[in-house]
């Protein structure tokens, strides 16, 4: 099991001790495979952004080896055209079971190999990857359109869907800004990717008309902010405007605004744009209302229908710990993930001049 002693940044007071972060992390790496794979939970599926988020907690944690090998498998299985697919059987990467290929999914290894580096310092890492994230965000940015926004993916037939995802688009802008940083690490510049993440950024603070109307999800809400488009006082606007429509005090974050169901994953993501914006007393307030939601093997339940005082769906995620451990991990000032979701040493200054 992992020791208490290599989560020290793992601990919050009315959150987590030691035991319990220790606990948790030995819950996700349960849940991994020996060949890197890291699914749902097993004998679910594995898709590829939730699959980095469970990498990255296992870096927060001390985890190196474990983390890499999650990364390795992206390099083994990316397909051709630099994607993924959306979704993977469990233990079968030759058998996905939705092979549409999602640029919200595919552009997140880049949050996560530069995670990885700031958490070890492994230039041979960086260099043996730089590949695999250039042609991710290649196959990206093929599906960027004429207003900054990108579309939401290509079916399996190569068909690209152009509608675009606010949440996605914001998961995105994050990832180009990681990818950016690699880039300029490894003195490869890449303007074309700066001007992309400009226009993107630009679309995302300027005109929400461009995306799909999904206003009752609270991602929506706060993706913006968490992925980095949106900073300062219009990000502080942005949470207080809907403050009270999808935070139930006390039990955590609704996944819809009309539905009576909390959820850790975004709960634990609503705590990292908080602590991104300097709101650190609420992040762990929030952190603390969905302790509720841990069960007896230190992993977190997705989700709690509060009307009906039932835990649903009845599943225990890789990516619901790791969201959970990732947040913990920023407020207990760990320096790679505070880097990443706090915008340190990503480039800014992209916004274009004109609309």
């Amino acid at each position: 099991m992992t020791s208490p002693g290599r989560t020290e940044r793992l601990v919050l007071p009315g959150v987590l001790t030691a035991q319990e972060a220790a606990q948790t992390v030995q819950g996700i790496r349960a849940g991994q495979r020996e060949d890197g794979a890291i699914p749902w939970f097993r004998g679910h599926h594995l898709d590829p952004w939730d699959h980095v988020e469970a990498a990255m907690a296992l870096d927060a944690a001390g985890e190196h080896g474990r983390a890499e090998a999650a990364y390795r498998w992206l390099a083994r299985h990316q397909n051709r055209d630099g994607s993924w697919y959306a979704a993977y059987a469990d233990g079968a990467a030759d058998r996905p079971t939705d092979r549409g290929r999602e640029t919200n999914f595919v552009a997140y290894i880049a949050v996560g190999v530069w995670h990885h580096y700031l958490s070890t310092g492994d230039d041979a890492f960086l260099d043996s990857m730089w590949p695999t994230v250039r042609a991710a965000l290649e196959f990206v940015l093929e599906l960027q359109q004429p207003g900054g926004q990108i579309g939401w993916k290509r079916e399996d037939d190569g068909t690209p869907v152009t509608d675009a995802l606010l949440t996605g688009c914001s998961s995105i802008h994050q990832a180009l800004r990681c990818a950016l940083a690699v880039a300029e690490h490894r003195e490869e510049p890449q303007p074309d990717w700066e001007l992309a993440a400009g226009w993107l950024g630009h679309a995302i603070r300027r005109h929400p008309e461009r995306f799909l109307d999904k206003d009752r999800y609270s991602m929506d809400w706060y993706y913006p902010v968490l992925g980095g488009a949106v900073t300062g006082v219009p990000a502080k606007e942005r949470i207080e405007a809907d403050w009270d429509r999808f935070v139930v005090p006390g039990l955590g974050v609704r996944c819809v605004s009309d539905r009576p169901w909390v959820t850790g994953g975004e709960s634990a993501e609503l705590a990292l744009a908080l602590w991104a914006m300097g709101e650190s007393d609420r992040a762990v307030d929030v952190l603390r209302w969905i302790q509720h939601l841990r069960a007896e093997n230190g992993m977190y339940w997705t989700g709690y229908v509060f009307e009906d005082d039932a835990v649903w769906p009845e599943e225990l995620t890789t990516w619901t710990a790791g969201s959970l451990l990732l947040a913990v991990a920023a407020l207990g000032g760990d320096e790679a993930t505070t880097a990443v979701f706090g915008a340190e040493r990503l480039p800014s200054g992209l916004e274009p001049d004109c609309c």
